[in-house]
């Protein structure tokens, strides 16, 4: 690896990609292929009373419209799973169509296949569905309110899974002792992604062999073959290839819809999100709001952290949602700082919206926490405030650094340390 490691390798790939010259997987064209449009809720919470298809079936140049009636009559398991599971999770079904009730703005309802993407999309318009609107909730914290709209009768007061991480009586005791305390209330935002291609699917089952080969964006093919087999579409796992590249890591209910599509109608389908679709469907990120506190003793040594979090999971878990906010965030909490106790408490909540996975985890937010709270106390540029800041680090070996909830390697902490001291306070 010499000449490799430690030098800035220049990327040869990007050129074509972003001059109009590259192959994404909506460029893929293959013999017999259709296009796919999904018909989406417009309503945060309802119910459906009923699907009227007819006048998109007559719509010259259409091939099929399928609803939650034909996942059922395809005989296969027709859920979205989630990929990582907590004691005690909640975990209420993710249809792949919507049957009964929608849950989010976005929310299959059913989808088109036609001849051409344009023909499918008009086809789309034609789907008339009888909405009963219901009260929704977005808001992680008034979701958890008493008399609060609920997502789904099996996961009472909206609540996904209660998580708890760290030494709770230690803490308790370490803020009975402080000399000072400081508290503070964040919210973390919700994200949207956008990648420069958004999602896309083509799926071509062969029936003569019983295999399907599906390219899609993805930067997990294994994961998604997994999950689309074993609780999607129901097919032997060897029987599907996957060839991907892209946005994360999620397994979607779009992508084993258009592979029950290409599964009953035996021809390749494609389906690209619009941006409007990818605003409303693509796994958001974060959307937390947390209280914390921490403790100092009379020399500004930090002697306690406590972290309450809320954080929203959208209308359904997808794939590594719960992982996130518990051991993707709440194993991290002491960053680089000597911290002897702490204890950190995650909710996990259902809202009437999108759902919510790793966007660039919680891992920054979880590190920035204790600066945040560190700095409150006197945010000035004294010698007795960088003589707290130097005591508060773990970091005598700049390659590791032993904290409460774990270890951190690599880095060089002093030099960051110092860095941070130089730099204007936000």
């Amino acid at each position: 690896m010499a000449g490799v490691l430690g030098t800035s390798i220049k990327r040869r790939e990007d050129p074509a990609l972003i001059t109009g010259r590259g192959k994404y997987t909506d460029d893929l064209k293959v013999e017999g292929m259709t296009h796919a449009a999904i018909v989406r809720s417009p309503y945060a919470h309802a119910r459906i009373r009923g699907i009227d298809t007819s006048a998109a079936e007559s719509y010259p140049g259409v091939v099929a419209v399928l609803t939650a009636r034909d996942v059922a009559a395809a005989g296969i398991p027709g859920v979205v799973p989630v990929g990582w599971l907590l004691p005690d999770l909640k975990t209420p079904a993710h249809p792949m169509i919507a049957a009964d009730t929608v849950r989010h703005v976005g929310d299959a309802v059913a989808v088109v296949v036609a001849e051409d993407r344009y023909i499918a999309r008009d086809a789309a318009e034609r789907v008339a569905v009888d909405y009963e609107p219901l009260d929704a909730v977005a808001d992680v914290v008034a979701a958890l309110e008493d008399g609060a709209p609920t997502v789904h009768d099996d996961a009472p007061g909206n609540v996904a899974f209660d998580w708890e991480i760290g030494e709770k009586d230690p803490v308790d005791a370490a803020f009975a002792q402080a000399a000072n305390t400081v508290e503070l209330d964040l919210r973390n935002n919700r994200l949207i992604p956008h990648a420069i291609e958004p999602r896309a699917v083509l799926a071509s089952y062969d029936s003569s062999t019983g295999e399907m080969t599906i390219h899609m964006t993805s930067q997990n093919p294994h994961v998604h073959r997994l999950l689309m087999t074993l609780a999607s579409l129901g097919m032997p796992e060897h029987k599907v290839r996957i060839v991907a590249f892209g946005s994360k890591i999620h397994h979607y209910a779009d992508e084993a819809i258009v592979g029950l599509c290409s599964l009953k109608l035996d021809r390749p389908v494609k389906w690209t999100a619009t941006r409007t679709e990818t605003n409303l469907t693509d796994a958001h990120g974060r959307d937390h709001s947390t209280h914390c506190a921490m403790a100092f003793d009379g020399e500004g040594r930090i002697t306690g952290l406590r972290v309450d979090t809320k954080a929203a999971m959208g209308a359904y878990l997808s794939t590594f949602a719960p992982a996130v906010p518990t051991y993707l965030y709440g194993t991290l909490m002491s960053g680089q700082y000597d911290i002897p106790a702490i204890h950190c408490h995650v909710t996990g909540v259902f809202t009437h919206t999108a759902p919510v996975d790793a966007r660039g985890h919680l891992r920054c937010r979880a590190a920035d926490a204790p600066r945040r709270r560190g700095d409150r106390p006197r945010p000035d540029r004294s010698p007795q405030a960088e003589l707290r800041a130097r005591r508060r680090l773990s970091v005598p070996d700049p390659g590791r650094a032993r904290v409460r909830l774990g270890e951190l390697r690599a880095g060089d902490g002093p030099r960051t340390r110092d860095d941070r001291l130089r730099r204007p306070l936000p």
